[in-house]
């Protein structure tokens, strides 16, 4: 195998100030990658790792997506997916801006803004979202006091909901900003509730700012080999949704944005915005700041 055809490109994506982000390594030329090479990849690094690989034939897509962590492949990652993207454009690799990409979620589609003296501007689209409150109120809310290390009184009077676009996330509102730095989460118990609870994640939020659509979330994810995530565009899409059903964001095309990272001092912004097909919300766009950043390069 060509080593250098397989080289590991590294972006921070969503990030809101120096080392801010969700680090990504990137491959744009995985054709031939096995598995084990691709979690190879996120293992060596310690992050959600993205590849890019031709479309499978008949798809209708321009490439094929796949995505590691660590300990196992995920159907879809929404900052790797924008960071990918965006690495593709910088590199030529694209000349339109809309592509169609397949992935082990479905497909997904990205739009490229090449706005004059801007940066690549890059959104990923979601499907709609879709949420329910969970069963077993009392003992769950009980579980998730114990594991966050909180008082049942730092909940907010709002319901605790799992919901999804891809990926299942369990949205916890708490009612400050402060109480969510301050959480001390029992990593060793998460997965456990997590699995009882069907989620792949805890993501505790606090409203920052109603009128302006601003909302602060912390992401502890199940078994992905990290016990935090610094900014995730899909937790981050399925909140969005849950802010929708609880009346606490507009029906409308306006931004939401969702700060992620700042306890890691990994200042992160997602940007969500609901996508409206004659009036009604049928999904959303993810999009956020990418910076390259220099990483020591792994051969594969």
């Amino acid at each position: 195998m060509n080593s250098s055809r397989h080289q590991v490109r590294f972006v921070r994506v969503f990030a809101a100030g120096p080392d801010g982000g969700n680090p990504a390594p990137i491959v744009v030329d995985a054709a031939g990658m096995s598995d084990a090479q691709m979690q190879d990849v996120a293992s060596s690094y310690g992050h959600e790792s993205g590849f890019v690989l031709p479309a499978p034939l008949a798809s209708d897509c321009d490439f094929e997506f796949r995505f590691w962590v660590p300990n196992h492949e995920m159907s879809m990652c929404g900052h790797a997916t924008v960071g990918a993207v965006w690495l593709l454009a910088q590199l030529g690799r694209v000349s339109g801006d809309h592509l169609k990409i397949s992935t082990k979620s479905g497909r997904v589609e990205a739009r490229i803004r090449r706005a004059a003296g801007q940066d690549v501007c890059v959104e990923v689209s979601q499907p709609a979202g879709h949420v329910e409150p969970l069963s077993d109120t009392d003992q769950v809310r009980a579980d998730i006091v114990e594991v966050l290390g909180i008082g049942s009184d730092d909940i907010a009077p709002l319901p605790i909901q799992n919901a999804r676009t891809s990926r299942v996330k369990t949205l916890i509102p708490l009612r400050s900003v402060s109480v969510l730095d301050g959480l001390n989460p029992n990593f060793d118990r998460i997965e456990r509730l997590c699995s009882r609870i069907a989620s792949t994640g805890l993501y505790p939020y606090a409203i920052s700012d109603r009128e302006r659509q601003v909302v602060d979330a912390r992401q502890f994810p199940r078994s992905s080999g990290y016990p935090e995530d610094a900014a995730t565009g899909i937790a981050a899409s399925a909140l969005s949704f849950g802010l929708l059903s609880n009346g606490l964001v507009e029906a409308s095309e306006r931004a939401i944005t969702v700060r992620q990272g700042r306890a890691m001092k990994r200042p992160s912004e997602i940007q969500v915005r609901f996508n409206l097909d004659d009036g009604r919300i049928d999904g959303c766009w993810l999009s956020g700041v990418v910076q390259p950043t220099e990483c020591e390069k792994i051969s594969t």
